[in-house]
């Protein structure tokens, strides 16, 4: 995850800068002055010294200014090397660098150090990453990059032979069988790679290992050897399956890997040096480790058919500096042509020129291939015995791909001088081995006509056997599933009574003869109500998809390990090759979806065989060519597997990238997208490590555009069965042990399962009970969870709280919905915030009504008319600091009634449940309110007589008499506040300014109106909007106008 995290920072940081190119190049590229940018990247896998690198450069741009004076074009040439600080990347192997590379890069950009060509990376994870994150748009010259993942890239040029061509020389080599020395074609070899190779034979062997290479598919045997033991083993064993091994690196590795062990005589391996000096030269004798080996190196100079080639030249500089000077002579090459044609050497054309052509270096032409990597002549030495040297046995020129022998007749170890077969010999024994050889082979025979014999039976039985329709009354629904809309299950014991009674009708073969293990059993049909239904086996872990979503099940240390992903695909696989090869033929309709997991956690298949029903539909998993015509195809299965493989993988959404969420846009972005680069989803190689890279690059074949170069369900079952017995044979694990250690996991698993759903419903319970609370009063709650009912109660004495909003009808007149909300919002929320300091209970708040009472249900004494007084007079002083937002300057008002008495309360309803009160108390402080006067506590004579047999001295006027409805003419008080204490309470007005503000308020309002307009205040959105990905739905608020003349 840290590596992921650091990589996506890296890319949110490097992504802007790249609008700043154009402005680049005009900088550095243009007006007589063009430069080469050359990375100064340091590592180990490259011993040489960058200093080395900086004049091999320079040289070259000696050579290039000379060059372009003789054309007499009167340029500036120049060169800006660009260090890495080697404070964050340590780059002790070009396997561990891969971010290095981008970060020189925007430090170019952000420098404005681009010049017209990149003198890139030499390490293939570096300058596969830049073109991965990036888009490069001029043109990058690498001295390295072997890898097969940086082949085919439009702007990339490489200096040195990658590893696509060894591989295409070593096959050529393979299928020699007319030379002299070579009379048979070979079709298998060992590979021995451990890991520590050099940067170039890293990739030259990985693209040996590679499952889908065109070196693994032309052979029909290939192992790779990982360990020195296993090599030795296959050096000396009888029991090996071939002759032919392939190793990387110089005859020191060699001789240490095989130790003093004795090479058998029909053994031969092929040792990849490609950048050596010393085989060429007078003084080199072979030692006799060598006599069993043939070695691939690159000639002295160009090489020619049918002539000798002499000792190589002393040279100083290195192949890997020699590339450095050969790519600066290219730059001036291309730069001398565009000039020469009048071209500008910022456009796109300049930067795709770097290929298909031949240009002068340092010792003769270079040729370029169209792919633009360089062509050259590799030579497969061999050891003489008469002189111990290295002589040239055959060469390869990659511009033609041809094979030339050299030697007629080599004086080497092997008999005849002709190499040997790539199978073992027989032996001694090979009368008894061709006896039993004999036997063997009559018993298949054997065996083959019985199975033959057993199919045409069964296929008879099927001839003869009619599709059923169950009786519903066999069938019911299942009374526990969640995964699917409708499971039934069949009665067997009454299906069996009924037996004589099923009706019979015509049938499909194929869906009948589809059984299989990765495939789901088809039943018959049953006809529920009006419709027909097909009755399928049932998989009680749901489809794949859902098994992918529920990472609480199925996490990823236990379940969902990588082990696990490889024995889903290789599920999915059997189970499309068994399909392909039926009669049914191809699926059309492959998604995660429908491929369902039973209780064993065995992948498989439902829903084939329907094409003939439904239509072709266009989603996510639908190959690009049946987007844009509505057909089906196995190629087309092969594409939508492997979007399931890129689900599994990433145990993501469908079709996950980066760059795309929108489902509809992703399939426009696929249905029309064309060239080198299809629209595809997201699958990293850099973040691979060496097992998961052949399982990235077989998905990435199965998505290929042209359906022609997707393998089919036989190659894919078959590479990933191989990487899936690879993956077990490095862990050194019997099957017993896989099974005992999955248990263990999956014992852990539940466990912590348990704990956190019972921590989850611990949490919603106490969230259900808080939610309860704010609704209903604590004991209300209790006794509905234990009894069901809440008996009412009368209560002796209680106090009630009424107050309201003076205008407030007024004020909704010329005020928006909203903007009535958000002030009932705002000043209730303090009145909450002010009620939960007392020990009081909100009834309710009805329009702008506010409703509190104290002594229900919990009795609290004499206390309830204190705790009613204290708040009203805490609301009070608040509403003397209020002010509206959408109405600034106008003064809000409200009455407050207070009354004490008798009073029942209990809970009303089934349905939504509210706690009410009832009784002539609830009524009398109504009145005490609507009697009342702005900014005043008008209380009854009742409350202030509790008031006056308590402790607290509390202030109050004698209002005189008031008129009360229903309860006639009674003496009221106002309470002013509480001695000791100090109450910020506004100051009520006087009657004529009651009468003025009733007669004014209108004024008033519309002139806050114009103020707010004059000040550009503007309407307050809302802060709270739905969210579905947390699995609830917030409170959401309606939108408001931003017209401030929008009224009721």
């Amino acid at each position: 995850m840290t590596s992921l995290l650091g990589l996506a920072v890296r890319l949110l940081l490097f992504q802007p800068t790249l609008m700043f190119w154009a402005s680049q190049v005009r900088q550095k590229c243009h007006n007589g002055t063009y430069e080469i940018s050359v990375l100064m990247m340091d590592n180990s896998a490259y011993k040489e010294p960058l200093q080395n690198l900086r004049d091999a450069v320079e040289e070259g741009l000696d050579i290039v200014r000379k060059r372009l004076r003789e054309a007499e074009l009167n340029v500036t040439v120049n060169a800006t090397f660009i260090y890495s600080d080697g404070l964050i990347h340590k780059s002790g192997d070009c396997r561990s660098s891969t971010c290095e590379g981008l970060d020189l890069l925007r430090e170019i950009t952000r420098d404005r150090k681009m010049g017209c060509v990149l003198m890139g990376p030499s390490c293939t994870y570096s300058t596969f990453q830049m073109y991965l994150d990036t888009e490069l748009n001029y043109p990058m010259i690498s001295a390295g990059s072997f890898g097969l993942s940086c082949d085919y890239k439009e702007t990339l040029t490489r200096i040195l032979p990658p590893a696509r061509k060894l591989m295409y020389f070593l096959v050529d080599f393979w299928k020699v069988n007319n030379a002299p020395f070579k009379t048979f074609s070979w079709n298998s070899s060992y590979v021995y790679k451990n890991g520590s190779e050099p940067e170039d034979c890293f990739w030259y062997l990985n693209a040996l290992e590679a499952g889908v290479s065109y070196f693994s598919e032309v052979l029909s045997f290939k192992d790779v050897l990982r360990r020195s033991e296993q090599f030795q083993e296959i050096l000396m064993g009888r029991n090996r399956k071939s002759n032919v091994i392939v190793m990387c690196g110089t005859p020191e590795t060699f001789y240490n890997v095989k130790g003093d062990l004795k090479v058998a005589d029909d053994t031969v391996v092929i040792l990849v040096d490609l950048f050596s000096n010393h085989y060429f030269e007078d003084d080199t004798r072979a030692p006799e480790y060598m006599d069993n080996v043939l070695v691939l190196t690159l000639p002295p100079e160009k090489f020619i058919a049918n002539a000798s080639v002499s000792g190589r030249f002393p040279s100083e500089r290195s192949d890997f500096s020699l590339a450095y000077l050969e790519g600066t002579l290219l730059f001036g090459h291309m730069l001398q042509t565009f000039l020469e044609n009048g071209e500008s050497v910022t456009t796109p054309k300049f930067a795709r020129a770097f290929r298909n052509l031949t240009f002068q270096g340092l010792e003769g032409p270079v040729t370029l291939d169209d792919s633009g990597d360089i062509d050259n002549i590799m030579c497969l030495l061999y050891v003489s015995l008469d002189t111990r040297k290295y002589k040239v046995l055959m060469a390869y020129d990659t511009h033609k791909n041809q094979t030339i022998p050299v030697a007629t007749s080599p004086n080497f170890i092997w008999k005849n001088h002709r190499l040997p077969n790539d199978v073992p010999g027989l032996g001694p024994q090979i009368l008894m081995i061709a006896v039993f050889t004999l036997t063997g082979i009559v018993v298949v025979l054997l065996l083959i006509a019985l199975l033959v014999l057993r199919k045409y039976r069964r296929d008879h039985e099927l001839r003869q056997k009619k599709w059923s329709h169950i009786p519903s009354e066999n069938i019911f629904p299942l009374e526990t599933n969640e995964t699917n809309h409708v499971s039934l299950k069949i009665d067997d014991d009454r299906r069996r009574d009924t037996i004589q009674r099923v009706r019979q009708c015509k049938y499909d073969k194929k869906l009948l003869q589809s059984d299989y293990y990765n495939l789901t059993k088809f039943y018959g049909t049953v006809k529920l109500d009006t419709r027909i239904f097909g009755v399928v086996e049932y998989c009680e872990r749901g489809s794949l998809r859902e098994v992918l979503n529920d990472t609480i099940s199925y996490p990823d240390g236990t379940f969902m390990d990588w082990e696990f992903k490889i024995s889903v695909l290789n599920d999915i696989a059997k189970g499309m090759s068994y399909l392909h090869s039926s009669k049914i033929e191809v699926h059309g309709r492959l998604k995660s979806t429908n491929c369902v997991v039973d209780s064993r956690m065995v992948v498989k298949i439902t829903d084939f065989g329907c094409n003939s029903i439904l239509p072709p539909k266009k989603d996510l998993w639908t190959a690009p060519e049946h987007l844009r015509q509505a057909t089906i195809s196995q190629k087309g299965d092969v594409y939508s597997f492997s979007i399931i493989a890129q689900e599994i993988i990433l145990r993501k959404e469908t079709f996950y990238t980066l760059s795309c969420r929108d489902q509809n846009e992703k399939i426009f972005r696929v249905e029309n997208s064309y060239g080198t680069k299809p629209f595809r989803p997201d699958l990293f190689l850099e973040t691979a490590d060496e097992k998961e890279l052949e399982v990235y690059l077989l998905v990435k074949s199965c998505w290929e555009e042209d359906p022609e170069k997707r393998p089919d369900f036989k190659k894919i079952e078959s590479t990933l069965a191989k990487i899936f017995g690879l993956f077990h044979d490095q862990k050194n694990e019997s099957y017993m042990d896989t099974l005992i250690r999955r248990l263990q996991l999956y014992s852990r698993n539940l466990e912590h399962l348990v704990e956190e759903r019972t921590q989850l419903y611990k949490a919603e319970r106490d969230r259900a009970d808080h939610l309860n609370f704010m609704l209903l009063p604590r004991l209300v709650v209790k006794s509905l969870k234990e009894k069901g009912i809440v008996e009412p109660e009368l209560y002796e004495e209680v106090t009630i709280y009424f107050s309201d909003i003076v205008g407030f009808t007024t004020i909704c007149k010329y005020s928006t919905p909203m903007e009535v909300v958000d002030m009932l919002n705002d000043i209730y929320k303090s009145f909450d915030q002010i009620v939960d300091h007392h020990d009081v209970y909100k009834v309710e708040t009805i329009g702008d009504a506010y409703v509190v009472a104290s002594g229900l249900p919990m009795r609290n004494g004499n206390r309830h008319a204190v705790d009613i007084s204290k708040m009203a007079l805490d609301i009070l002083s608040f509403m003397g600091t209020f002010e509206l937002e959408h109405l600034p300057g106008l003064p809000v008002w409200i009455r407050i009634g207070v009354h004490s008495g008798p009073c029942a309360a209990g809970v009303v309803g089934i349905k939504m449940p509210r706690y009410c009160l009832f009784g002539d108390t609830v009524n009398t402080a109504s009145r005490m309110e609507s009697t009342g006067l702005p900014l005043r506590i008008h209380m009854s004579s009742s409350t202030i007589a509790i008031l006056r047999r308590t402790d607290c001295q509390f202030l109050y006027e004698v209002r005189g008499e008031t008129y009360l409805k229903g309860r006639g003419t009674e003496t009221t008080y106002w309470l002013t506040g509480m001695k000791d204490q100090e109450y910020n309470l506004p100051t009520p007005p006087t009657v004529e300014n009651q009468q003025r503000l009733q007669t004014e308020f209108s004024d008033m309002i519309v002139s806050a109106l114009q103020k707010r307009q004059a000040s550009g205040v503007k309407s307050r959105r809302p802060t709270r909007v739905a969210s579905y990905k947390k699995g609830f739905l917030e409170y959401m608020q309606l939108n408001n106008s931003d017209h401030d003349s929008t009224y009721f």
